[in-house]
């Protein structure tokens, strides 16, 4: 019969050490990279998801904006004759869906990712950063297949992409990123505060509103120009447009306020679910 060991401290060191407060930026990355693969499968599970037992499946990517464009080109354009900078009033509209449509989606997904993965938040450790990193994947595809809609149109109405086409994806790009930062920021407060579920649709409706997705800014009077753009969105949106259709860019200034205001939220709300995310488990 073996002797039992004798009894002492062990000396083999423990493989993760998890501490409470925050952690070194670099050592989050490191874990945010070793769960890689994560993002991946997850990714994919989201996309499955999305479309199982639907009637229609992927279709609903397409036909969806362009019911909601249809129906705003007719509100905005036909009822109200807002101003679309000399476009095709439905073309105009499309466009502004698309881009305004990757922002809102980026939101929403982002807001709801912690709530909705409660029992991977509080069972499993991983960076948090990955839920709403994920959801962007879904979001990029959407627009890819919308894009391909969009090039059908500008056949149909006998434009021609120009150059400036392929800027597009740097205005998409910072959409995802400013939707990121508030989404993150949402997700983040969310946790503990379930009614801003609620109150997040309602404050992406009154942007909606606010920004240039089925009207030109150039309906807005001069005097309330410089407070117009206070929204961040809408230069992004101009921007957009500008290299998908020509339309007029907004000023330099409002162009660089818009893309500070996108990286910065961005970063922000990284930081802040790096900061609260280990309190997660307790209260979700």
């Amino acid at each position: 019969m073996t002797p039992p060991l004798p009894a002492g401290p062990s000396t083999q060191k423990p493989l993760l050490v998890i501490e409470s407060g925050s952690i070194p930026i670099t050592q989050y990355l490191r874990d945010l990279a070793h769960h890689s693969n994560l993002i991946r499968v997850m990714a994919a599970r989201d996309v499955k998801l999305r479309y199982r037992q639907t009637m229609l499946g992927p279709i609903w990517v397409v036909l969806l904006p362009l019911m909601t464009a249809a129906i705003l080109a007719f509100v905005f354009g036909k009822v109200a004759k807002l101003p679309t900078d000399g476009q095709p009033v439905f073309l105009f509209t499309y466009a502004g869906t698309m881009a305004w449509s990757a922002f809102h989606q980026t939101v929403t997904r982002s807001t709801s990712s912690m709530t909705a993965n409660a029992s991977l938040v509080s069972k499993i450790f991983f960076p948090k950063v990955i839920l709403p990193l994920t959801s962007v994947v879904a979001v990029i595809i959407d627009f890819v297949l919308s894009s391909a809609v969009f090039l059908v149109l500008l056949v149909l109405n006998d434009r021609t992409p120009g150059a400036a086409m392929l800027l597009a994806p740097l205005w998409v790009l910072l959409l995802l990123l400013l939707g990121l930062g508030l989404g993150t920021l949402f997700a983040s407060l969310s946790v503990r505060y379930r009614d801003l579920a609620q109150v997040s649709p309602v404050l992406l409706q009154l942007l909606l509103y606010a920004s240039p997705v089925a009207y030109a800014a150039s309906a807005v009077p001069a005097r309330y120009q410089t407070l117009y753009y206070l929204n961040p969105v809408a230069s992004l949106l101009d921007g957009f447009r500008w290299s998908a259709l020509g339309t007029p860019l907004p000023s330099t200034g409002h162009l660089l306020y818009s893309v500070a205001f996108a990286v910065g939220l961005f970063g922000l709300g990284m930081v802040v679910l790096e900061r609260k995310e280990r309190g997660f488990a307790d209260v979700i």
